[in-house]
């Protein structure tokens, strides 16, 4: 007998309600922190560039937990799953805010990347609680577009409150903050989502958990290592070849697997390898380009000859005007799905955040064009960033969804981590002690930056266009009305 009621989408909107508040919690999480990075080194007493860490650590993490808590979620229920994620991403900010040294607020910051499942693991909800009703693919992206946007508009919120208040109150807590909001998601999840058992069979598969892990710590050890040692070392490329041969007994081993951790089976499929694959081409650009952005338009035309000269005031807009259409573009999704049909929609996606990209090639000297440019980028990376697991939830097997959705973030970190290895690499410091642009990147590397991002983003497309009609393409009809 199922466990739904018998008009599931009649409480959808009330499910999707609570879970906004999660998306809004988690666009605090990353947009609160970016424009107060100077001002939590000076309170570690570290040196800016010691961020890097941080970033390193919380990628390395989010990486390593989306495929053994979505394996969870398809098991025990997803919405345990999300509790406890969220459990974890409390410790991880309350840790922040009394974090005495260097290494406590690594270990924080890292803990906070169990938030990376929480759009996945959402979507599976909203898809489970659709089945049944008809209109299964066209509820979940409506409901994806939602979450996004929310996500989106938070990210604002985060970022202007972090740097309106920073100045006029103590650094603990200022980190309070975010620290509260994540907590109260739990009460959000407890009272506002239905506990549903978990539909997947089998145990939990800790052999491939160990392999899968230590293909992805050697690989993604090796990318640190580069960003820190620099491409001349050989330690990086040893733990990445090491990483990478140690995913062919992996494969192996999970193909035999009934109940593997990772389905390599599923993701060979026609309707999920594009979209996993897209999503590790999407997170070159949507992860790897934050901060290549940022610091160009910081960069003092006067001295190096190139960048914006622009201040921090500037910054927060650029990302303001970035992630606003990063919302319209989410928003936008039943729409543009309705007209161009799934996977329409997605080639369009990809096409308008490569041409975002594309355009800081020839358009790169004024603010206007600067802003431009994200617009562009930012229509068709929020729409991706909604359509991407909805899509992916739609191509698997209803006692997989929490791990197809949950391989669309796992894949674009992995994409976002290996371009910003690269983009470090290409942005490495030019001058010497008798240059005046020493401490600046060359040009050169940011072009070769937007070049990737462009490049990704076109490939994506590319493999989507010619990948078979999603099967629930013909559902995209007679959209159902917002108030659903």
């Amino acid at each position: 007998m199922s466990t739904f009621p018998s008009t599931p989408v009649r409480g959808l909107a009330a499910i999707v309600g609570f879970l906004v508040c999660v998306e809004i919690a988690s666009g605090i999480l990353q947009g609160y922190y970016t424009p107060i990075y100077t001002d939590i080194a000076d309170s570690l007493s570290i040196a800016d560039a010691d961020i890097n860490w941080f970033e390193a650590a919380q990628l390395i993490v989010s990486a390593l937990v989306v495929a053994p808590l979505a394996r969870m979620g398809d098991l025990v229920g997803h919405k345990r799953v999300l509790l406890l994620s969220t459990v974890v991403t409390a410790i991880g900010s309350w840790i922040l805010v009394f974090a005495p040294s260097f290494t406590t607020f690594l270990i924080g910051w890292a803990l906070q990347g169990a938030f990376v499942v929480w759009l996945p693991i959402e979507v599976a909800i909203i898809h489970r609680r659709t089945a049944g009703t008809g209109r299964q693919g066209q509820l979940t992206r409506r409901a994806a577009a939602i979450l996004v946007g929310a996500l989106e508009l938070s990210v604002i919120v985060g970022a202007l409150t972090s740097g309106a208040i920073v100045e006029s109150t103590s650094m603990s807590v200022v980190l309070m903050l975010p620290a509260i909001a994540v907590t109260l998601c739990l009460l959000a999840i407890w009272f506002g989502v239905e506990d549903v058992p978990g539909t997947a069979t089998g145990g939990f598969d800790w052999t491939g958990l160990v392999l899968v892990t230590a293909a992805l710590a050697l690989i993604m050890g090796g990318l640190v290592a580069l960003r820190v040692q620099g491409p001349g070392s050989l330690l990086p490329w040893v733990l990445i070849a090491a990483g990478i041969l140690a995913l062919v007994p992996f494969a192996r081993y999970e193909a035999g697997q009934e109940a593997p951790m990772v389905d390599v089976r599923l993701l060979a499929t026609p309707g999920q390898w594009p979209i996993q694959l897209t999503a590790f081409l999407f997170g070159m650009s949507v992860l790897g380009a934050q901060i290549p952005l940022s610091t160009f338009a910081r960069t003092d035309p006067d001295v190096a000859g190139y960048g914006l000269g622009a201040d921090a005031g500037f910054v927060s807009t650029l990302i303001g005007v970035y992630v606003i259409f990063l919302a319209l573009g989410a928003f936008s999704l039943p729409l543009t799905t309705r007209l161009l049909g799934v996977r329409g929609a997605l080639v369009a996606a990809a096409v308008l955040t490569s041409a975002g990209y594309a355009l800081w090639l020839p358009f790169h000297d004024s603010t206007a064009q600067a802003l431009l440019n994200m617009a562009i980028a930012g229509l068709g990376s929020g729409a991706l960033v909604a359509a991407l697991p909805a899509s992916a939830a739609a191509a698997a097997p209803p006692d997989r969804t929490g791990f197809a959705t949950g391989m669309t973030n796992a894949t674009k970190t992995v994409g976002g981590a290996i371009a910003s290895s690269i983009f470090a690499i290409a942005l490495a410091s030019a001058g010497s002690i008798d240059d005046p642009v020493e401490g600046h990147a060359p040009l050169s590397g940011y072009l070769t930056v937007w070049t990737i991002c462009a490049a990704a983003a076109l490939a994506a497309a590319l493999v989507l266009a010619f990948t078979p009609r999603p099967a629930d393409a013909g559902d995209t009809e007679g959209v159902v009305p917002a108030e659903a």
